[in-house]
């Protein structure tokens, strides 16, 4: 049974990146690991010791982030040189189980981080993309034995967020909505539950969000800094969701030399949102797991592991 599943257990998770392309070819020089990558670029001794950290830091949840980093027998010809088959991703979640985890999918269906889609990124709101959806959500359902929770993105569809792009896709209000509601129904139909991004609705359109936002569907409000005030347009969002009674996962961070996110952001829920709508917290890190990252991500978790030990 999923930990979100047992009574008066809460996700303590952390996301780990097996795919890394959310973006197209990026053409900003001060993030230059983004970017598509036509290899997977995983470091399996980092891979290894992140999940054995998780499990001896008290981590509970591994949320994975698989992208294009699997050959799906749906549609294998998304897949990146050197992806792992269905086989392996099995195995590496029954080893994650074995450690006491519980493993859980994410796939990034917002317009500015599906470059992992390939060809089917430029067909937004098709019957076409409509199929390649649904078949993709209900392998990955299957993959993962029914998770509990099917972790969707959306977030970041805007501008601001795809200026350095060279190509950019926006849905707006009801095409945005329409999309988003299929994407729901497909998890739901496959026997689990969505979870997404809070941010881009939630803070731009927040009447459209709080009219239209279904309670199932588990929401991850994010701020990254150290301090969490609660006047702030982005911290306030977690009393706003509160407030409306939705289920929240809140989500920090460690990036960029951001220690006390992950702490201040327990902390912080702890006192503003009601203890039976905290489902968990979720600790990101936001690099590809490859060497030259190992510092920060096994740091990261160990953050986690602390705020854990501190409020649980």
């Amino acid at each position: 049974m999923d930990i979100i599943d047992k009574k008066g257990d809460k996700i303590w998770g952390c996301l780990l990146h097996l795919s890394f392309n959310m973006w197209e070819d990026y053409i900003s020089p001060h993030r230059p690991f983004r970017g598509f990558r036509p290899n997977l670029e995983l470091s399996e001794p980092l891979w290894n010791d992140a999940i054995e950290k998780m499990a001896k830091s008290g981590i509970n949840t591994v949320l994975i982030d698989l992208g294009d980093a699997v050959k799906y027998d749906s549609y294998p010809e998304i897949a990146v040189h050197n992806a792992w088959s269905t086989k392996r991703l099995r195995r590496e979640l029954e080893k994650i189980r074995n450690l006491g985890m519980t493993p859980l999918p994410k796939l990034n269906f917002s317009a500015g981080h599906d470059t992992w889609m390939k060809e089917y990124s430029r067909m937004v709101s098709t019957e076409e993309y409509y199929k390649f959806c649904a078949e993709i959500i209900k392998e990955v359902c299957d993959l993962f034995d029914t998770p509990s929770l099917f972790h969707l993105g959306m977030d970041e569809e805007s501008y601001s967020h795809q200026q350095h792009q060279l190509h950019i896709t926006i849905r707006k209000n009801e095409e945005w909505w329409n999309d988003f509601y299929f994407l729901n129904s497909e998890v739901q139909k496959n026997g689990s539950r969505s979870w997404i991004w809070s941010d881009y609705m939630l803070w731009n359109e927040p009447g459209q969000f709080f009219e239209k936002m279904p309670k199932s569907v588990v929401q991850s409000n994010w701020y990254y800094g150290e301090t969490l005030e609660r006047d702030q347009k982005r911290v306030k969002a977690y009393i706003d969701l509160e407030e409306h009674g939705y289920d929240q996962i809140p989500t920090g961070s460690f990036h960029d030399n951001n220690t006390k996110s992950i702490e201040s952001t327990v902390a912080f829920s702890k006192k503003y949102i009601d203890d039976s709508r905290i489902k968990g917290f979720l600790q990101t890190f936001w690099k590809p797991t490859i060497e030259e990252y190992r510092e920060l991500i096994l740091g990261g978790i160990e953050l986690a592991g602390k705020a854990k030990s501190k409020f649980s």
